[in-house]
């Protein structure tokens, strides 16, 4: 079982309904700040917390629907930015059940988000509000009852929000070696490992194989003495790894690994190939998924990647980045390509919105470690393994 990145799990609502409060007591400690006026609450606030059974999560505290103060648009504007980021939404009413809260009713089940409302203020709001196609909950922040939240927290964050069985599961067994090709470079950061490569190590320690970690400056030497399973490495080495690497020992990379665990794999395989199609002009979008210090010589989605594709097709191309999760260009539709990253820092419902609304424009995706292998020539050797189990 591969524990996916963290869940979030928002909290919307009017102002003044005890949203901030909701999740103060959640955490058990002042996350958020409580006033008897309404507007608090400005920005999305996020504080982490433990929850039995699933893991971590995200609580995202967000600024109320019904603001219009002056800067109420701002606010309201970046409450629905959240909503595209959470896997689960808790809607929270007091006194009463009015259009707004219907509205975000209705949003959150046009965006397939599943959600429970709380009637917050029980014990000073009693309510005969019939409320269809929902779990309601009665709950006081001042004397809360906990495990019944949690439990309803529990029933409607889906499973697969924080956990997935794609990593390598359904390919390495219990007594298995597996080689991760781990490169110590300029691009490497200091004294630790990199997110994907720790989850691949908790993942083969899970099925009960051997990790075999190695710089790609030993791996020749290793492989005269040893025929592993599967060769897992980073994408950016696939040139040298692929040559060492004997035709008949498996090779992947760990973005690949992730396209799998976090995005739309089978829509990657088919969108991959349309590097073949570009023309001069066309335009690629590049999608990073986490902030980083950016070094323009070596930054692989700024600037590795873009000069791949070129080298490769012969073609000058128009890049644009986006970076974190911040909202896609508003003519989406004109690009050509669009290259994910692996999406280690994200979740995959974060992913896949984004993935989603460019399937519906039209737009072709692929992921930076198809991307480079099919700019190396290696795009069939690096996805047979899993081509049969994802198509």
């Amino acid at each position: 079982m591969v524990k996916v990145n963290r869940p979030h799990i928002g909290i919307f609502g009017k102002m003044n309904v005890g949203k901030s409060s909701l999740i103060n007591a959640l955490t058990g400690q002042e996350v958020s700040v409580v006033a008897a006026h309404p507007g608090t609450t400005t920005d999305p606030v996020k504080k982490i917390i433990e929850i039995l059974g699933i893991g971590p999560v995200t609580l995202v505290d967000t600024a109320g629907i019904d603001d219009s103060s002056a800067l109420g648009a701002q606010r309201v504007r970046r409450t629905n930015e959240a909503l595209d980021q959470v896997d689960l939404a808790i809607l929270v009413f007091a006194d009463d059940f009015n259009s707004y809260d219907q509205s975000l009713m209705e949003t959150f089940q046009a965006r397939s988000v599943p959600f429970f409302v709380v009637h917050n203020k029980c014990d000073l709001y009693a309510t005969n509000t019939e409320i269809k196609g929902a779990d309601v909950v009665d709950f006081s922040c001042k004397e809360p009852h906990l495990p019944i939240l949690l439990d309803m927290i529990k029933k409607h964050l889906p499973k697969s929000a924080y956990s997935q069985d794609v990593l390598l599961d359904d390919y390495v067994e219990r007594g298995d070696e597996v080689v991760l090709v781990i490169p110590i470079d300029a691009s490497a950061p200091e004294g630790r490992l990199i997110l994907p490569q720790v989850q691949t190590i908790r993942n083969l320690l899970d099925i009960g194989a051997a990790a075999v970690c190695l710089k790609d400056t030993e791996l020749r030497e290793y492989l005269r003495l040893h025929t592993p399973k599967l060769v897992v490495t980073d994408s950016q080495a696939f040139k040298y790894v692929s040559s060492v690497v004997p035709p008949t020992i498996p090779l992947t990379s760990f973005s690949i690994l992730f396209s799998r665990l976090k995005g739309d794999f089978v829509a990657y395989l088919k969108g991959t190939r349309t590097i073949d199609k570009l023309q001069d002009g066309d335009k690629v979008l590049i999608l990073e998924s986490c902030s980083h210090s950016v070094n323009k010589c070596d930054d692989i989605g700024r600037t590795k990647i873009p000069n791949w594709l070129q080298k490769y097709t012969g073609k000058k191309l128009q890049f644009t980045v986006v970076a974190n999760l911040d909202a896609l260009p508003d003519d989406a539709e004109t690009y050509k390509l669009a290259i994910q990253c692996g999406g280690c820092m994200v979740t995959r419902t974060q992913i896949m919105r984004r993935l989603n609304i460019l399937k519906e424009k039209g737009v072709a995706l692929s992921n930076y470690g198809l991307a480079i292998a099919y700019c190396n020539g290696i795009f069939d050797r690096v996805t047979e393994i899993f081509r049969k189990q994802d198509q």
